[in-house]
């Protein structure tokens, strides 16, 4: 039985999850885990986060699960989620934050003449950019399987990653300009939305995970 473990350091959505990986693979083992000896003995490892940058970062560290992260993105499938995916770059506008530096880029905020002025019909894009968004698969990709083009996911997020290396965006949504909203690179895949708020196709995304052999 395939053990999957989801790291809870704190700041993450990590109970919906554990619901939705339980629902999208009923035979798999799927822990919460609290310390570093079971994400080490994890098959695979979910890396989920929500909140704030710098919160993010500080609670990671705090829990002494830094390293066992760090270690799992070199040798098993990871999947990143929302800030997960953004705490793999280098490091983040939302306080001037350093990530975990696993790639290069820097994660922005969603700013400029959209954000800024009403358009012709009195609306003004909001920060956070919230709810269901079109993504685009910009290469093909195992955890894209059975996922049809231009399928929304649910977003909530005011900053999103900007790879140094425009190869490693996998997928991208709009809102107010194109921004990178998901990224793939060996055993590592990361989205900036949220699957286990996304219905069927997150569901879909997730099953495609526990399958994956990269």
């Amino acid at each position: 039985m395939t053990r999957i473990a989801i790291v809870d350091y704190g700041m993450g959505n990590f109970h919906s999850v554990a619901r939705a990986l339980q629902a999208a693979a009923p035979d798999h083992d799927i822990r919460i885990a609290r310390e570093a000896g079971e994400i080490r003995a994890a098959d695979r490892v979910v890396f989920p986060g929500q909140g704030a940058m710098p919160d993010c970062m500080r609670t990671l560290d705090t829990s002494g699960l830094r390293e066992a992260v760090l270690q799992a993105a070199r040798e098993k499938p990871l999947l990143g989620v929302c800030v997960g995916e953004q705490m793999l770059f280098e490091a983040s506008d939302e306080g001037d934050t350093p990530g975990l530096g696993l790639f290069a880029g820097r994660v922005r905020r969603f700013q400029g003449p959209a954000f800024d002025h009403a358009t012709g019909d009195g609306a003004r894009l909001k920060v956070p950019h919230m709810g269901w968004n079109a993504v685009t698969q910009t290469r093909a990709h195992p955890l894209w399987e059975g996922i049809a083009q231009d399928t929304p996911f649910y977003f909530v997020h005011s900053y999103y990653a900007e790879p140094a290396d425009p190869a490693l965006t996998a997928g991208t949504s709009l809102h107010g300009l194109p921004f990178c909203c998901a990224i793939a690179d060996g055993n590592i895949f990361a989205v900036q939305f949220h699957p286990e708020k996304s219905a069927a196709p997150g569901l879909r995304m997730y099953r495609n995970f526990t399958r994956w052999q990269p």
